[in-house]
């Protein structure tokens, strides 16, 4: 049995799904713009309910990290109300495809369809329920949000005022909802509403996206985690392989597509490694390392196994020294999460086998694993980072948000 408040959530997002199905791109991107604008005005409410959230998760001792994704701020704010922003200017995906006709007279028309009803389960950060209900009203989705209990009274608002503005600009009632019940046994009901939520996606660490991926009789879009992985080969370029290492760890430690891994070749190991644990500490990054690695950095703490299974989604990175690409490319194998892996190097030969070899939602060469962003990439805000290989993988836009149908025009053709 399913509680009567979440069965009316799901019976509203059902018939706002309906709805939405056939909206217009320019009726849905008024809604946009009205929530962009909502959210500003609303500036201070939301600053209110996030100090509410932010001294609970201190008072509790959550890791800084954990705390900086909860915070907000008038400038992250302005910047959310852009992202929105940015979504209007993206192309509406419902409605293309493609046309063929076949010998027979059939003309066949292949088109994009909204999923339906989303439902969106996420920890931690706030702007998140912003991101996800403007991408599903863009792609002609009803939404259903329930967010981490951390954020709680920051998605409470935030949800509230943009769920009015879209329903003021003409938007169906029920196309953005939240849930507030913070009873993990909500979440185990969601899972199994088949009859209301064509879809769900987990965002956030490994635990609740592999409690939603055995538990859900719903499609499950999986997101993961990011072990992700930089490999500094023999012949990388020092000046390249230094800030970009310093950039996917540091510049946001918390997320997903920051680096936690590092591989070094032994042949520029003695030579690179002081001079990058050098860099490394003047930005309070811990180094775990393997045997040699440790040999090398009196400083370098021992490395265990669990150190190159989980993310630290902190200033601490595991670093180890190969042999070898071959040993690179096996050690990515065993531990990589198929989120992002990049390397560093100036061989074409080495380079192209790392992209060939690596199964990863996004492989570089030369460049930060930060990058695997569905802003970054040219999708606007993204719904999440898919590390499956059904339906999606990789930045979550607008594209991936929608399915097809086909339309069949015919003219007394049997078969």
């Amino acid at each position: 049995m399913f509680h009567p408040e979440l069965l009316e959530i799901g019976r509203k997002a059902k018939q706002a799904a309906r709805q939405l199905a056939f909206t217009s791109t320019e009726s849905k991107n008024k809604a946009l713009l009205a929530m962009s604008q909502a959210l500003i005005n609303n500036e201070q409410e939301i600053l209110k309910a996030n100090s509410i959230d932010i001294q609970a998760a201190e008072e509790k001792g959550l890791k800084k990290s954990l705390v900086n994704r909860l915070s907000l701020t008038s400038e992250s704010i302005l910047g959310i109300s852009k992202a929105l922003r940015e979504v209007i200017a993206l192309r509406d995906p419902v409605g293309e495809g493609e046309v063929w006709t076949r010998p027979n007279g059939l003309r066949i028309q292949q088109t994009r369809v909204p999923l339906g009803v989303v439902a969106m389960v996420y920890e931690a950060r706030p702007n998140v329920t912003v991101d996800a209900a403007a991408l599903c009203i863009k792609s002609g989705n009803a939404v259903i949000l329930r967010g981490g209990s951390e954020a709680l009274e920051s998605n409470k608002v935030l949800a509230r005022v943009i769920a009015k503005a879209a329903e003021e600009s003409g938007l169906p009632s029920g196309c953005i909802q939240l849930i507030t019940e913070t009873n993990r046994e909500w979440v185990q009901q969601l899972m199994r509403m088949n009859d209301y939520v064509d879809v769900i996606i987990p965002r956030g660490g490994a635990g609740l996206i592999q409690t939603v991926v055995q538990n859900a009789t719903v499609p499950v879009i999986e997101t993961g985690t990011g072990m992700c992985h930089a490999f500094i080969d023999q012949a990388a370029d020092y000046g390249k392989a230094i800030p970009i290492v310093i950039n996917a760890k540091t510049q946001k430690p918390g997320v997903c597509n920051a680096l936690e891994t590092l591989l070094i070749d032994e042949l520029i190991a003695e030579d690179f490694l002081p001079l990058m644990g050098e860099e490394l500490k003047k930005h309070q990054v811990i180094i775990k390392g393997c045997p040699r690695t440790c040999e090398i950095l009196s400083y370098a703490l021992p490395a265990i196994e669990q150190d190159w299974v989980e993310e630290h989604l902190d200033l601490i990175l595991s670093v180890k020294v190969v042999p070898h690409l071959d040993a690179a490319l096996d050690h990515i194998y065993q531990y990589s999460t198929k989120h992002s892996e990049t390397i560093i190097t100036e061989n074409y030969s080495r380079a192209q086998r790392f992209l060939k070899e690596i199964d990863a939602a996004a492989v570089y060469v030369n460049a930060s694993t930060r990058f695997t962003d569905g802003g970054q990439f040219g999708f606007g805000a993204e719904i999440g980072i898919s590390t499956q290989k059904l339906h999606a993988r990789g930045p979550m836009g607008l594209r991936e948000l929608t399915t097809t149908k086909y339309l069949v025009y015919g003219d007394g053709q049997i078969v």
